[in-house]
């Protein structure tokens, strides 16, 4: 573990100095950390706003980056604004990562830093990421990647850094709730983010409300399951999908995991 983390500082010692793709998990928040650490004043942090990220998110990441002590940007990307990206292919990832790192790569260049790195870890390579092709081509540097760290070892340094974030359930885009072939809109990725926001509130951790159309289907680890079973709540649930416009509210019994659009056939 000790290893792996003196990799990590050599390969950001070894770039100089970075503007570092930022979204307020933790895999990025340790990114951040590590860099401001090893780099100063050369480390840079910039967050994407854009609709397809629950504005509680980019409050969060505001707070974390201020407390880090590392100089933080924001910046609007206008992924939406692409019809590739709308159409909802499954290349959809590699339209919103080209957006992001293209604006990247133009602060850097306009700040005087030599790379545009982001949070992408060795777990990373067993998802379906079109997004890796778009850094690749980019010349995007992945340090927690390259340095072997895996999604535990993370979460491990990040709990040694004292970050509060090392336990957060992973986030993904919004746009990741709807199946491929369903056009992305605003009105849409606003509804999900108020579905997940009625889970949270009861104390759901990790939650995904996958979007179908009229039915809502609810994705949560299987030890919060009987948060949403029990009457008064699941009648609160039900209630409150109803109003967001959801006419059937299911609880996917098989629970989270990573990427369950890509099961459904093409």
């Amino acid at each position: 573990m000790n290893s792996k983390l003196a990799q990590l500082e050599s390969i950001l010692k070894g770039l100089g100095s970075a503007l570092i793709a930022y979204s307020g998990g933790v895999d990025s928040t340790l990114l951040i950390a590590v860099a401001h650490k090893v780099l100063g004043e050369m480390a840079v942090a910039a967050t994407a706003i854009s609709p397809t990220c629950p504005e509680k998110e980019i409050e969060a990441a505001k707070a974390l980056a201020a407390q880090i002590g590392i100089r933080h940007i924001l910046i609007n990307t206008r992924e939406l604004e692409d019809p590739r990206f709308v159409a909802n292919d499954k290349s959809r990832c590699y339209y919103c990562k080209k957006e992001l790192f293209l604006n990247l790569a133009k602060i850097a260049s306009e700040e005087g830093l030599r790379w545009v790195i982001d949070g992408s870890n060795y777990d990373d390579l067993k998802d379906h990421r079109p997004g890796r092709l778009a850094a690749t081509e980019l010349g995007v540097r992945s340090p927690l990647f390259e340095a072997g760290l895996s999604k535990s070892d993370i979460r491990a340094f990040a709990h040694k850094y004292s970050l509060p974030n090392w336990d957060k359930p992973s986030q993904a885009c919004l746009a990741s709730r709807l199946p491929y072939g369903t056009p992305i809109t605003i009105d849409l990725l606003r509804r999900i983010s108020q579905a997940e926001e009625v889970l949270h509130q009861l104390g759901v951790g990790q939650a995904r409300v996958r979007h179908h159309g009229a039915i809502a289907r609810i994705e949560v680890d299987p030890e919060d399951m009987a948060l949403l079973t029990d009457d008064r709540k699941r009648a609160e649930v039900v209630a409150q999908f109803r109003t967001l416009g959801y006419t059937y509210v299911t609880l996917d019994l098989a629970g989270y995991r990573q990427g369950s659009m890509s099961e459904m056939p093409s």
